[in-house]
């Protein structure tokens, strides 16, 4: 590791250990290490749409893929009580798989394991094999398709915890799909501080207070583990 990723590393989890309401926001990106694909990296779902080309193959079943030690990270933060909020735009089940409180998640564009109400928007596991919700209302996918609204608790949840945030970390997003990429606005506006860790470049690198290019997995857990050191936790 080179001795100016180091330093950056080293910051990170000292304000990691200063903040009082810390945010994490996560896109497709976190997950690449798990063996499934990216949206706008190099060999990304829309990269190769573009290109002409047809979705890399994903090696097996989403349902089996399993969580990184960049989801295992984040939950080390919320172990640690360095946690006070998730914000994702994955649907693959990951972040719940690792251990993250569902209280402490927004899943923006749903999750492919659950089911919401279209009527009270509550959302169950699909493996519950209900088609009724018991408020009556029908169950149908919790993912969310290109023109459909976004959930509207897990939307107001996300931007109220962004603007209470005093760090702001987004890893492996490209900040390009909104509603939900104007957490980190908020954040901002707010006053928090921006860390982005993401390969490819985002229309907020210029507002960046800290800006990661190398893969997740290289930057969270030595961030935390250094964190640990912080706190007089020693491994």
């Amino acid at each position: 590791m080179n001795e100016d990723l180091r330093e950056k590393i080293q910051t990170l989890a000292q304000w990691l250990y200063e903040s009082r309401y810390t945010v994490v926001f996560t896109g497709a990106g976190i997950s690449t290490d798990s063996g499934l694909p990216d949206f706008r990296g190099p060999d990304g779902v829309w990269t190769r749409r573009d290109e002409g080309l047809p979705p890399k193959p994903v090696g097996k079943p989403w349902k089996s893929v399993e969580p990184n030690i960049g989801h295992k990270a984040i939950v080390e933060l919320q172990k640690l009580g360095k946690l006070k909020f998730l914000i994702s735009q994955n649907v693959d089940n990951l972040h719940l798989k690792s251990g993250i409180l569902d209280e402490l998640l927004a899943e923006l564009h749903g999750n492919i394991v659950k089911l919401r109400c279209t009527r009270c928007q509550n959302t169950i596991e699909q493996a519950a094999g209900q088609t009724i919700c018991k408020c009556g209302g029908s169950l149908v996918s919790s993912v969310v398709d290109f023109g459909q609204s976004l959930p509207e608790k897990d939307l107001t949840l996300s931007f109220e915890h962004s603007r209470k945030s005093d760090l702001f970390i987004v890893a492996g997003s490209s900040l390009v799909v909104t509603p939900a990429a104007d957490m980190p606005k908020e954040a901002l506006s707010s006053g928090a501080r921006l860390v982005i860790i993401n390969k490819g470049e985002t229309p907020f690198d210029i507002y960046a207070h800290l800006r990661f290019y190398e893969n997740i997995s290289e930057v969270l857990p030595r961030a935390v583990k250094k964190l640990k050191r912080l706190m007089g936790l020693f491994e």
